[in-house]
């Protein structure tokens, strides 16, 4: 039997977060994701997005929640509003505003260089954040520390490492990766501040809306160097020419970039590896002798 959410209820809690009446006439799913089942809910005169996943991951929820109105609080780039979060029965849930996405423009791409690099001018003292969130379904540890060369080593890169050991990869992934973990400190030259990052900002996660302008979802933010979000934005399909343009001209990165990329990449790789197997083996392996033949 195909398991069916208590719409009824959870409708209930978003009109209570949103102060409206919540007025469904469609009820669809949405296309895309491997964590969560998505819907849309729409109204005549409003909609909503909802995620659904088993009720321990509430936590996940919750975190995705504080990033979206932590963004939102910036003014600078748009994200979907967030309602509410919780469990009904046994399914944890988190409904937002439901974005009209499906433009195509130039200047919408232009305006996202625009606005990250004015999110990303939003600092911290520390790198990390208050909480721990999600990397896809992987724990992400955000705990601050004030040196970003540790904090990359400490809170990324090993714990990927541990992570790929605990699933069979062992052999010259971990001979290589741990020689790669004693030189790491040597590619952190460029004294980054700790900016307000989405943390995975692939193309999946980014649309032109239909009204005109960009919008980003789905983060796993933390405060960190800058580099790491624009260096996500290449990895699986880049972005437009026209957002690195104006990102560059507004807020240029430092030199050593093209190399740290790899670097900042191998984590979301190695990630990869992890959640859906040895397909990124061969590519996690070719970073990391990348990486070695720089130092």
């Amino acid at each position: 039997m195909i398991h069916q959410p208590n719409w009824k209820e959870i409708e209930k809690k978003i009109a209570e977060s949103s102060g409206t009446v919540v007025d469904v006439s469609v009820r669809e799913s949405a296309i895309g994701g491997s964590i969560n089942q998505s819907f849309m809910l729409k109204g005549p005169d409003k909609g909503y997005f909802v995620k659904l996943n088993q009720a321990h991951r509430e936590d996940m929820f919750s975190a995705e929640y504080e990033a979206l109105n932590e963004i939102q609080s910036t003014q600078t780039v748009r994200v979907p509003r967030p309602y509410c979060f919780g469990v009904v029965d046994n399914d944890a849930f988190i409904a937002m505003e439901l974005l009209s996405i499906g433009g195509n423009d130039r200047a919408g791409a232009s305006r996202l260089g625009q606005e990250l690099a004015s999110m990303h001018r939003v600092t911290q003292s520390q790198f990390g954040w208050h909480r721990n969130n999600t990397i896809g379904s992987t724990l992400q540890e955000n705990s601050w520390m004030e040196d970003w060369g540790q904090f990359w080593l400490h809170r990324r890169l090993l714990i990927q490492l541990a992570l790929a050991a605990e699933n069979g990869f062992g052999g010259s992934l971990q001979r290589r990766g741990d020689k790669l973990a004693e030189k790491t400190t040597q590619f952190f030259d460029h004294n980054p501040d700790a900016s307000l990052l989405h943390g995975d900002l692939w193309s999946g996660n980014f649309s032109i809306l239909k009204q005109g302008g960009p919008a980003i979802y789905d983060p796993a933010l933390y405060y960190g160097d800058r580099e790491t979000d624009i260096a996500m934005s290449e990895l699986f399909g880049g972005f437009s020419a026209d957002f690195y343009r104006v990102y560059h001209e507004v807020y240029p990165l430092n030199s050593g970039y093209s190399t740290r990329k790899i670097l900042y990449n191998l984590y979301h790789i190695l990630n990869h590896l992890n959640l859906f197997g040895s397909s990124y083996l061969h590519q996690a392996e070719d970073m990391i002798e990348r990486l070695l033949s720089e130092v």
